[in-house]
């Protein structure tokens, strides 16, 4: 029997009851909708980038969908779209959802901060100490290895011994120089030791924004240290964390990695963020 078309002849997609949208709880919106089309008519809903057609959610576009073809020449259209809330930054990006992984990494004996100079908190002085401490040169050792030294007097490369400061901690020159371990076996918590845990604090995250520009400005800090919550405009360190200087004069927050996908006519920055309580040194690393 022939098809007896009635109403609206669906030549454009009609928006169907029930749509749902879904905030994420930072400014991302996502709406599931779905649309009726005669098979010959048209599916603009299911172009990547239009619109949602009501008014108070014009600002989410299209991002993917599906289409089935039904019976009696119907096409029905399911669509996702996406956007960001425009009460949340103006609509330029969302707020940062962060998460914060703590725990213990190895790293060389000589970054402690105990092992030059007494450091708050640890008990029994500095680890090595400083050639000063031993009236401007370490002590030679009778533990440590022979080393090779230039002796400029003769112009020859000579065997002596090796230099020694706190706890056995062995060193190539009196003034320092390539820290050889801790050669003391009467010291054995740190005997044979080079390196130690350290604390490691990563902040890791998720923001999305709507211009390329604004992703072109993450790229352009990726490597640089902070003194505050922001890298350019963007606040991607969450309120409970440290910000500032750290112990050694640097900014504590260094963004290491800033990782894009496009999402609709959105982009979804993945970021990650170290801290260091000492500082990410200004002569090594540019503090903004």
């Amino acid at each position: 029997m022939a098809r007896i078309d009635k109403g609206n002849d669906l030549q454009s997609a009609k928006l169907q009851p029930g749509w749902t949208s879904t905030s994420d709880g930072f400014g991302l919106i996502t709406i599931n909708a779905t649309f009726k089309s005669d098979q010959d008519g048209g599916f603009d809903p299911f172009v990547r980038g239009a619109a949602f057609p009501v008014s108070s959610y014009n600002y989410c576009k299209s991002h993917k969908g599906s289409i089935s073809w039904d019976a009696l020449g119907i096409a029905t259209l399911k669509v996702d779209y996406v956007g960001i809330d425009p009460n949340i930054n103006g609509g330029a990006f969302t707020n940062p959802n962060t998460s914060v992984a703590n725990g213990l990494t190895a790293e060389n004996i000589t970054s402690h901060p105990n092992f030059f100079t007494p450091a708050s908190g640890f008990a029994g002085g500095a680890l090595a100490g400083l050639p000063a401490d031993f009236g401007g040169a370490y002590d030679d050792s009778t533990l440590g290895p022979v080393v090779n030294r230039y002796n400029s007097s003769t112009q020859q490369t000579v065997p002596v011994p090796s230099c020694e400061g706190y706890y056995g901690a062995c060193f190539e020159q009196p003034t320092g120089g390539r820290f050889i371990g801790f050669v003391d076996p009467q010291y054995p918590t740190v005997y044979g030791k080079t390196q130690y845990l350290a604390t490691a604090t990563t902040i890791s995250g998720v923001i999305y924004v709507s211009e390329q520009t604004s992703v072109l400005a993450l790229y352009e800090c990726l490597g640089q240290a902070t003194g505050t919550s922001n890298f350019n405009v963007f606040p991607l360190i969450p309120d409970y964390c440290t910000v500032g200087s750290g112990t050694g004069g640097g900014y504590v927050n260094l963004l290491s990695q800033v990782n894009v996908e496009e999402y609709g006519l959105l982009f979804k920055v993945i970021y990650e963020v170290r801290y260091s309580s000492v500082g990410w040194d200004a002569g090594v690393y540019i503090n903004i």
